[in-house]
């Protein structure tokens, strides 16, 4: 029986018992069977924040060169489809469809995890694309990441902060180890963490990776007008400003150019190819300004690292009478250190519920919020929502047109915010 791909993906979401489930031995076995490989060369990014950056900035400065490119990246905000693209665009209904019956076929008796089955589904449409080089976003960690089953050309570490303790660890070293599980023994390994744990080093040496560090092998500098790359044998002057906005983005541009410096021999890019790259890409949710009045921020920051780059970057602002902030968050993140960061930045919290068991309530949000002291003036308020599409319409009807408008805490909030949006 043919289903539809919101059939697939509700089958999906019921028939396995755990969300997350660590291993890489019941993936792998259906990766084999599958015959699953790559004729094109492969990037993998993982890290903790900055790996979507990181990887629409690779996609479209490749586009831009003229290649044929896969990407395949997580969560999406609306539609699923947005974590399959081809050569810019979206992978239709219908291709992802004939993936995921691919990976029932092969499955067998193996359970998967509606995480595990997508990604060999993604990772199975991409391989078949003829493409000229595949993008692959690391989800959860690394080690153990169910995207970690391809073999890459070239790994990409971001950053490495605490998130996800649960599962990797509550330290950078105990993080950073997981996060150099996708550095592979003769390729390629960077990190652009300007303090990388030792245990990513020291992993990447036993692994046999070759480990290009920032401030080491590869660096950046520049002035307000533009930036300059420097790598091991390839140097990029007189680059523009990445389009999307953000302190940590250079960091992140940086990565990307070492990538395809270490690939430059397969897949050459010229310098004007970087720097229309650059300037063209796109990116949903990472310190993303929507246009109009009040000014709207949607920013997927959900730990203390990405909070930090928040705040910074609403400070470059410049002035706003009043700050709106509509946050929602799972309960197993470090609320109250990214509170740390934002609560000094916010007048009006309007906090939420999100759609997911494991999320933490807005009462809960409210309670965090008044232990923090970030509503200890007599002017900051704070509202309860059921949802973020809720607290978003209730920002909007408050704000001034000279205020802003700041949403975060996860993806979920902000795909909530976007909803409200297309509704209207």
């Amino acid at each position: 029986m043919s289903r539809t791909l919101q059939e697939w993906l509700y089958l999906l979401e019921q028939r396995h018992p755990k969300e997350i489930d660590m291993g890489l031995a019941r993936v792998s076995a259906v990766r084999d069977r599958m015959g699953l490989k790559y004729d094109c060369p492969v990037i993998m990014v993982g890290g903790t924040n900055g790996k979507g950056s990181t990887c629409a900035m690779l996609e479209s400065i490749l586009l831009q060169a003229g290649y044929r490119v896969g990407l395949y990246s997580k969560p999406h905000f609306l539609d699923f489809n947005e974590r399959a693209r081809i050569n810019g665009e979206n992978c239709s209904d219908a291709q992802l469809v004939d993936a995921f019956e691919k990976v029932e076929a092969a499955r067998g008796e193996t359970s998967l995890t509606y995480f595990e089955f997508t990604t060999l589904a993604i990772c199975r449409l991409l391989a078949d694309a003829q493409l000229d080089v595949a993008i692959l976003e690391v989800g959860l960690g690394g080690r153990l990441d169910a995207v970690n089953v391809v073999d890459a050309n070239v790994s990409i570490v971001t950053s490495i902060d605490i998130d996800h303790v649960d599962y990797l660890g509550d330290t950078r070293e105990l993080i950073g180890f997981e996060k150099a599980g996708i550095f592979r023994p003769g390729k390629v390994a960077i990190c652009s963490d300007p303090s990388p744990p030792q245990s990513l080093i020291d992993h990447a040496e036993k692994t046999g990776a070759d480990l290009w560090l920032f401030g080491r092998d590869f660096n950046y500098g520049g002035d307000k007008q533009q930036w300059n790359y420097g790598g091991r044998s390839q140097r990029r002057n007189s680059l523009g400003y990445p389009s999307l906005r953000g302190a940590n983005q250079l960091l992140n541009a940086s990565a990307a150019l070492a990538a395809l410096e270490s690939l430059k021999d397969r897949l050459p890019v010229g310098a004007q190819e970087v720097r229309s790259g650059l300037v063209m890409v796109e990116l949903p949710g990472r310190f993303q300004v929507l246009p109009g009045r009040p000014s709207v921020i949607l920013d997927v920051a959900h730990n203390p690292h990405a909070a930090a780059a928040l705040a910074q970057n609403l400070d470059n602002m410049g002035f706003h009478p009043y700050t709106y902030a509509v946050f929602g968050s799972m309960l197993d993140k470090d609320i109250e250190g990214v509170l740390a960061h934002m609560g000094g930045k916010v007048d009006h919290w309007m906090v939420t519920d999100l759609p997911l068991p494991r999320a933490a309530t807005a009462q809960q949000l409210e309670e965090k919020l008044r232990a923090s002291g970030a509503l200890n003036e007599a002017e900051k308020t704070v509202s309860c929502f059921a949802s973020p599409e809720e607290a978003y319409l209730a920002a909007v009807s408050k704000a001034g047109e000279n205020d802003r408008i700041v949403v975060f805490g996860s993806f979920l909030t902000v795909a909530g915010a976007m909803r409200a949006r297309r509704a209207r």
